[in-house]
C-alpha cells in the first residue's frame, strides 16, 4: 500500500511561478495571475513588489466577504483567454476566465487524471460509457470523450455547463449529454432506470447547491453517492476515479471509503496532487483515488 504524489508533466500552457503566504503565482498561457492558496503555509521566495510587478492579474479578497474578492489586473490582461493541452492524441482546448470566486475555469493539476481517464478508455472496446460528476468546466469530460467514450457530464450550475459546452466545440469535439442537475439526485434516477457505465468520475465539493437549493455535504452525502455508483458501475472493464479538495481529507480516507462502498479493483492508485514552484516548493493540491478493473 503506497501513497504516490504524482504532478502533471505534459503542460506547456501551465506554470506554477511562486507560492507562500497563502497565494500563489502561476502562469496560464502567457499570462501571470496571482490568487489565494490556503495551503501555501510558508514564506513567498518572491518579494511582494516582485509579484505585484510580474502579475498581469491579482485576486485581491474582500474584507467582508472571505470567500470573493475582485481581480486588479494591468491594461493589457484579457477577461477571457485560450490554453491548450496535449496527450498522446488528446488535444483540448479550454477558455480561462477572471471569476469573481478566484477560479479561472481549470483545475491544473487534474491534467494527470485526465491522461489516466484517456489511457484507461483507449484500452477498453468501443463505446465505453462514462458518468462525470461536479463536472465544472469539464476537463475530464474532453478527456474521456477524446478517448472515444460516450459521456455523460452533470453539473448543478447551468453557466458551468455552457463553459463546459464552449471547451468542448473549441476542442474540435461533439455528442457530450450535458446534465444541468444535483449529482446525488441524477445518480439516484439513474440507479431506477438501470443504467450502467464504465468509468465514473467524481470531483465533489466540501459544500454546494443544486439548481433546487439542494444541499450537497461532502461529509454526510458521499456514502450514499458512492453507493450507488457501486449500483452504476459495470462489474469488468470499468474504473472511478476520486478527488477530494477539503483540508484535512486524507487519500487513505478516499481509497478506504471507495473500498468498503464499491469494492476493490484489479488495480488502484491514490495519494496527492501537487505541483512544485520555480524554487522547488511543493504545493499540495487535493487527494486522488482510482481503481480500474
Amino acid at each position: 500500500m503506497n501513497i504516490k504524489l504524482i504532478s502533471p508533466t505534459q503542460w506547456k500552457d501551465y506554470e506554477l511561478i511562486d507560492s507562500g503566504h497563502f497565494e500563489k503565482l502561476e502562469r496560464f498561457g502567457p499570462y501571470l495571475i496571482a490568487r489565494p492558496e490556503p495551503q501555501a503555509l510558508w514564506n513567498k521566495s518572491l518579494s511582494e513588489a516582485e509579484w505585484t510587478k510580474r502579475a498581469d492579474a491579482y485576486f485581491r479578497k474582500d474584507k467582508r466577504n472571505e470567500e470573493k474578492g475582485e481581480w486588479q489586473c494591468k491594461p493589457l490582461m484579457p477577461q477571457q483567454w485560450f490554453v491548450t493541452y496535449q496527450y498522446q492524441e488528446m488535444h483540448l482546448r479550454m477558455r480561462l476566465g477572471l471569476t469573481s470566486f478566484k477560479h479561472v475555469g481549470l483545475f491544473p493539476e487534474q491534467a494527470e487524471n485526465w491522461n489516466f481517464i484517456y489511457s484507461q478508455i483507449k484500452g477498453m472496446p468501443v463505446g465505453a460509457k462514462v458518468l462525470n460528476l461536479f463536472a465544472y468546466t469539464g476537463g475530464a469530460t474532453l478527456a474521456a470523450r477524446s478517448a472515444g467514450a460516450e459521456v455523460t457530464h452533470v453539473d448543478s450550475v447551468k453557466p458551468v455547463v455552457n463553459w463546459s459546452r464552449e471547451n468542448m466545440e473549441a476542442s474540435g469535439l461533439n455528442d457530450v449529454r450535458w446534465i444541468v442537475d444535483d449529482a446525488l439526485k441524477f445518480v439516484r434516477r439513474e440507479v431506477k432506470r438501470g443504467k450502467k457505465y464504465n468509468g465514473i468520475l467524481l470531483d465533489p465539493p466540501a459544500y454546494g447547491r443544486g439548481p433546487d437549493g439542494e444541499k450537497w455535504i461532502l461529509e454526510e452525502n458521499l456514502n450514499e453517492l458512492l453507493s450507488l455508483c457501486k449500483q452504476l458501475l459495470t462489474p469488468e472493464q470499468s474504473f472511478l476515479v476520486l478527488n477530494l479538495y477539503s483540508m484535512g481529507l486524507s487519500a487513505l480516507l478516499a481509497r478506504t471509503t471507495v473500498q468498503q462502498l464499491i469494492g476493490e479493483g484489479k488495480g488502484e492508485q491514490f495519494g496527492e496532487l501537487y505541483f512544485r514552484d520555480s524554487f522547488g516548493k511543493s504545493l499540495p493540491l487535493g487527494v486522488y483515488y482510482r481503481f480500474w478493473r
